[in-house]
């Protein structure tokens, strides 16, 4: 399938280099009330589709919600659900005062004022399975790696599945469909930025299990910002 023309970032600059994406793509949880444009929003769906899964089935399906009757009523199903799951999260793990618990906050304070909300599922063509994922995870990546792109921002989340049952109920969801993922997309109201993340030399072995990987070069570290 012919892709389609290349689109600008928003506000027309050009889209973000592909390393440079993959580098500096962070969850974004804060957004303006600016809308997404529809053709914006068909160009991140675009390339999310592009995602590689099992024997190339492509069983991936995106659940707009923007300001429809429907999406305002499963923004709302949404927005209960993210407030309880942040407030278990928060005293289970005992965050204290900082960035990024107010973020976290803000987040689902105004879920119902996210301007684009997408529930990713898996069209299953067989039971379910723990590796499922694998065909499914890929397109969300490729969705955020292509909002970033265009200069937009996401998180993907799970504390939809606190409201599973209403959800499809309200979505009129197959029961053969998995609700794999809730992704929130938005201007960003921060900024993408560089990453702090664990050295190479944590993640990456040699030959064998704890082996250091001696030819790994791993850039100087870099200070950041909260996610979102």
């Amino acid at each position: 399938m012919t892709p389609p023309p290349a689109t600008p970032g928003r506000g027309g600059e050009e889209p973000v280099a592909l390393l440079d994406g993959l580098a500096t793509t962070r969850a974004i949880r804060r957004y303006t009330d600016d809308p997404v444009p529809d053709d914006d929003l068909s160009t991140i769906l675009w390339h999310a589709g592009r995602a590689p899964s099992g024997s190339n089935r492509q069983p991936f399906r995106f659940l707009v919600l923007r300001d429809g009757e429907h999406a305002v009523a499963a923004k709302g199903l949404l927005g209960e659900a993210f407030r309880a799951g942040w407030h278990a999260k928060r005293e289970g793990d005992g965050y204290r005062p900082s960035r990024f618990a107010e973020s976290m906050q803000r987040y689902v304070d105004r879920f119902e004022q996210t301007p684009v909300v997408v529930l990713v599922c898996l069209d299953r063509y067989r039971r379910p399975s723990p590796y499922e994922g694998a065909s499914v995870y890929p397109a969300c990546q490729n969705l955020l790696l292509a909002a970033r792109a265009l200069g937009y921002g996401g998180a993907l989340t799970m504390w939809h599945l606190g409201v599973e049952d209403e959800l499809r109920d309200l979505l009129s969801i197959p029961d053969g469909v998995a609700l794999s993922a809730c992704i929130t997309l938005g201007v960003p109201e921060g900024r993408h930025g560089p990453l702090k993340r664990k050295p190479l030399s944590d993640m990456v072995f040699d030959d064998v299990w704890g082996a250091p990987a001696d030819w790994l070069v791993d850039p100087p570290p870099t200070t950041s910002e909260v996610d979102g």
